[in-house]
């Protein structure tokens, strides 16, 4: 939405003024296992809500590509982390919940490893010419050349090719001379690599989210709902396991998918798909209600994630009011 408060608030107020319909990117609502977990949950199935845990595993070469080396890796030139990455998950947090506001948050972050106390002993400042690059996980000829010299010259490759031109010799050329050919512990990098962020929700409701770089899996993010009834699980794009407490049964719900998706709406589990979908719907028939992803959650879980930061950076809890506060 905006990388600062009274920039979030300015949007909103904007909009209500002049009726414009506005859906915010965050896909991870109109996800189909966001909103299969959304119906369950309201459904009642595992009875009242007592703690959601969240987990999003950036995954460790997509952290080196696009907040060491990347555009996201320089607080100045961008934003922190957690509003960059991460506010998709704080918003889904707050979806789930439903109308119960977050009153209470704390973070705890660091930048961890990718700094250059860590860089290893001989290394070079680009991997192209690196003698220690085949033991080195985030080697640029690892996560660019070698994809490329399987053919596969969409992201994260594409990124790297800047001049519109996808072939060896421009990577090649690109890796010896631009950012992305960087060794990852010389960078001007300064956002956090992992983050937790507790929450404490109107009813004693409370939720820990968890943002992580070091990790194998990339984006297929894993849930835990405990409930009053019954608990809820589901990693990546489900199915979605119910367990009831009263039957000690295991029930397995699959998320509902499009039956076709074009190849460029088809990122982040068909989300994409759903968002455009129904913003072009709630534009045909001049309905807002039709977007999950509108002005009001989306600058309150905005407003969440900033002051999380502000309990990272101060090293306290933080109180949240009504205004987001």
């Amino acid at each position: 939405m905006a990388i600062d408060p009274e920039d979030c608030r300015e949007i909103v107020r904007a909009c209500k003024e002049n009726n414009v319909i506005l859906a915010v990117g965050h896909v991870m609502r109109y996800h189909p296992v966001s909103r299969k977990i959304k119906e369950l949950l309201d459904s009642g199935a595992i009875g009242d809500i007592v703690h959601i845990q969240h987990l999003e595993p950036i995954g460790h070469w997509h952290f080196a590509h696009s907040y060491v080396r990347g555009n996201w890796r320089n607080e100045e030139e961008s934003t922190f982390s957690l509003l960059a990455k991460s506010c998709h998950d704080i918003d889904l947090i707050c979806y789930w919940m439903g109308e119960r506001r977050c009153v209470k948050v704390s973070s705890f972050g660091t930048l961890s490893h990718f700094t250059k106390e860590n860089k290893p002993e001989g290394a070079s400042s680009r991997c192209l010419d690196c003698s220690v690059e085949e033991t080195c996980p985030y080697s640029a000829q690892k996560v660019y050349l070698n994809r490329a010299n399987h053919g596969m010259f969409g992201w994260p490759v594409a990124v790297v090719c800047n001049n519109g031109v996808y072939d060896i010799e421009s990577l090649t050329d690109a890796l010896k001379t631009g950012p992305y050919g960087r060794c990852v512990y010389e960078c001007d990098n300064d956002v956090v690599s992992n983050q937790v962020v507790n929450m404490e929700f109107e009813g004693g409701r409370t939720a820990a989210f968890t943002m992580m770089a070091f990790t194998y899996a990339l984006g297929s993010r894993k849930t835990t709902i405990f409930g009053t009834k019954g608990e809820l699980r589901c990693k990546g794009k489900g199915p979605i396991k119910v367990i009831d407490f009263v039957t000690d049964k295991e029930t397995l719900y699959p998320a509902e998918t499009a039956p076709f998706l074009p190849l460029h709406l088809s990122s982040h589990g068909g989300a994409d798909y759903y968002l455009i979908d129904s913003f072009i719907s709630a534009v045909a028939n001049n309905d807002p209600s039709l977007i999950i992803s509108g002005p009001d959650d989306t600058l309150q879980s905005h407003l969440l994630v900033f002051e999380a930061e502000k309990s990272r950076r101060e090293n306290c809890v933080v109180n949240i009011d009504k205004e987001g506060h």
